[in-house]
């Protein structure tokens, strides 16, 4: 029997190696769509009785809607460390006593030493983008291409910063008028593409859409490899605006007009992922990082049935509105399991094999056992709510503990050291209405000592945000 030679040998082998590549799934995609103030109450799969969202309605109805899904704080730079580095922001400097979140005279930013979703995926050759709202450090040590992002498109921090003298005061004006708009000038809010500026002010009336058109563009050049894109709108944040084709149009006033467009932006990507055939293999998953701004009223939102909003400590200011969907994949229905945004990061890495960062203490876990269907109970035993430089309140399985307890960003109660500290029953009592702490003494006494246990665990980096620039 005559053998192969050796060279033809060579190219059998490598032709062979090229099936078995070939033939192995592609790393899956993914999309996380993040708010800003968007209030449990404010989509029509959570219940609102006037606003429109078909979109998000399919998500809900294809895929996942978790009704116990949480965020690392209940203000904007906080939370969105956490989501991108899968940690409490207390534990990387990025939650604060002096000042709860960056500002334009910011000096400070998320630690170069902090390891984000875009940097570990990265390392398994996915491409990656931010598009929107960043609020992590505007300097450009801080900005999104220096944190494992190839390219960024957005404004880098809230867009009622940068405000001028000499407009109407807008809280004002909103309480008047739930149709009102401030003038773009009075918001000289940058624009920056990767690390220059390219606008200024921005035109907020068609930012929304141009953040889905980014994201689009971004989809159509790299869906032949893995793509990572963060889309962090800026809205429902105020100021509120709305492009043309929406101003004007929702029963909700111009609150309503803006999560229409935004749900119409979902709409538009979903489009897309069906058209390139990949949307079989792409996760996308659609959230807020905190709650409700309620002393703007109309322009606000609504937590539904929830207790308070944006800054607190309460359900209302910390569970979000929150979607998975993944066709073919993900196995239709309601979650009511806790999930938290810390679980993207080891999630994410679990479905692309990436390893996750096994140097320092992660807060999230891999829950893609729960989305693909498994019944089983989560990994997640706590969640822990943290304000300032302090732990207000932790959750366990159904129970709530209030060390502290603090209204709404700019509303509600004042802050109040409980020496008995509340309970509260979630399963019973979403809206946590009823204390029962001298009901359930046994269970005070076990959450006190999960905390104690949690907060040994806590070591503080240097503040990030309290650093200002120095004045010329």
């Amino acid at each position: 029997m005559r053998s192969f030679p050796d060279s033809l040998f060579a190219i059998v082998l490598a032709l062979l190696s090229v099936m078995t590549v070939s033939a192995q799934p592609q790393s899956p995609n993914f999309v996380v769509v993040f708010c800003d103030d968007l209030g449990y109450g404010d989509l029509g799969a959570f219940g609102n009785p006037s606003i429109r969202t078909p979109n998000l309605d399919r998500m809900a109805h294809e895929g996942q809607r978790w009704t116990s899904f949480y965020v690392g704080a209940s203000v904007c730079t906080p939370s969105r460390a956490a989501l991108l580095t899968g940690r409490l922001p207390i534990r990387n400097g990025m939650m604060s006593a002096k000042r709860r979140v960056l500002f334009p005279d910011s000096s400070g930013g998320l630690p170069k030493s902090e390891k984000t979703i875009a940097e570990l995926l990265k390392t398994k050759g996915y491409a990656t983008a931010a598009v929107g709202k960043w609020h992590l450090g505007h300097l450009e040590a801080h900005l999104p291409v220096n944190h494992g992002f190839d390219s960024y498109w957005g404004i880098p921090y809230s867009n009622d910063m940068d405000a001028q003298r000499g407009f109407p005061n807008y809280r004002r004006k909103a309480e008047e008028d739930p149709h009102y708009f401030a003038p773009v000038e009075q918001y000289q809010v940058p624009i920056i593409h990767n690390t220059t500026i390219v606008e200024r002010p921005a035109n907020q009336h068609t930012l929304t859409q141009r953040y889905t058109d980014k994201a689009i563009e971004f989809i159509q050049r790299h869906h032949e490899q893995p793509f990572f894109v963060y889309l962090a709108h800026s809205l429902p944040h105020i100021p509120l605006y709305a492009g043309k084709n929406h101003l004007g149009k929702s029963r909700r006033g111009i609150f309503g007009d803006v999560i229409e467009e935004i749900d119409a932006g979902v709409g538009q990507i979903m489009e897309i992922l069906e058209d390139l055939e990949i949307d079989d293999n792409t996760l996308v998953v659609f959230t807020s990082d905190n709650g409700p701004w309620l002393p703007f009223r109309t322009h606000g939102g609504s937590a539904g049935l929830l207790r308070e909003g944006k800054g607190s400590t309460f359900e209302g200011g910390m569970r979000e509105p929150t979607l998975f969907w993944w066709p073919g994949k993900i196995k239709p229905g309601v979650q009511m399991e806790m999930g938290t945004t810390m679980d993207l990061l080891p999630t994410f890495c679990a479905l692309a094999g990436v390893a996750a960062p096994n140097d320092r203490t992660l807060d999230g876990y891999d829950i893609s056992s729960l989305l693909f269907g498994a019944r089983e109970q989560g990994k997640r035993k706590h969640v822990f709510y943290w304000r300032s430089e302090e732990l207000y309140a932790l959750r366990e399985g159904p129970w709530k503990l209030h060390f502290i307890t603090e209204g709404c960003y700019g509303l509600g109660p004042k802050r109040t050291v409980h020496e008995t500290p509340e309970l509260y029953h979630l399963e019973h009592d979403p809206s946590e209405k009823y204390n029962v702490a001298h009901l359930h003494p046994d269970v005070v006494t076990r959450l006190i000592k999960s905390a104690e246990h949690h907060k040994a665990g806590i070591n503080k980096m240097e503040d990030q945000l309290a650093g200002r620039i120095p004045t010329p």
